[in-house]
């Protein structure tokens, strides 16, 4: 059976999202050129830009898809909870498994700062994860921050988890940075 006009273009654009992902992981974003990517994806050039813009707009759309399945894993791992400070655990947990996929930490915490810019890098954070994690802290402190300690905690802990993956992928160990966000949120409840 034939695959339609819809069916070929989404194949297409996998596609090229998949051989970016491999060869931005594998070279980085600089040494990777929109000659290799094509050749990786079997497609041409043309459908390249397509898709997509240029190299940055599609080193945008691997990050997305980053960002979305790390926030689904987070959620799946964080909704049964049976508290909120439960919630942020699992949810801590998730985020470092999510990272440990291989690749995921260098595009989403070193790469995409540098090629995309912290605000939008920060856009992204905030259609996926932000929310997330801003809702479990506003439910862990029952109201007792106003909006802007809420948004600032919100960052320092993102911040927090982001400089946790990056040492767990140098080595570190694992059950100390959990044990640390868990004082942490213990410490923001205290009165």
């Amino acid at each position: 059976m034939a695959r339609s006009n819809r069916e070929r273009t989404q194949a297409t654009r996998l596609a090229l999202i998949d051989a970016a992902r491999r060869l931005f992981v594998e070279r980085g974003y600089a040494e990777t050129a929109t000659p290799d990517i094509v050749a990786a994806a079997g497609v041409t050039r043309g459908a390249l830009y397509h898709h997509f813009e240029d190299k940055k707009a599609l080193f945008r759309a691997v990050l997305e898809g980053e960002a979305a399945a790390v926030a689904a894993d987070i959620e799946a791992r964080a909704a049964p909870a049976a508290s909120p400070r439960a919630a942020l655990l699992l949810g801590a947990a998730a985020y470092f498994d999510a990272m440990a996929v291989p690749g995921r930490t260098r595009l989403l915490l070193l790469e995409a700062p540098a090629v995309l810019g912290v605000e939008a890098l920060g856009a992204i954070d905030r259609d996926h994860a932000e929310g997330a994690l801003r809702a479990g802290l506003a439910a862990l402190l029952g109201g007792r921050a106003e909006s802007g300690r809420l948004d600032a905690l919100a960052a320092l802990l993102s911040a927090a988890f982001d400089r946790a993956a990056l040492a767990i992928e140098a080595g570190a160990d694992r059950a100390a940075y959990e044990a640390a966000i868990a004082a942490l949120l213990d410490g923001l409840v205290r009165p």
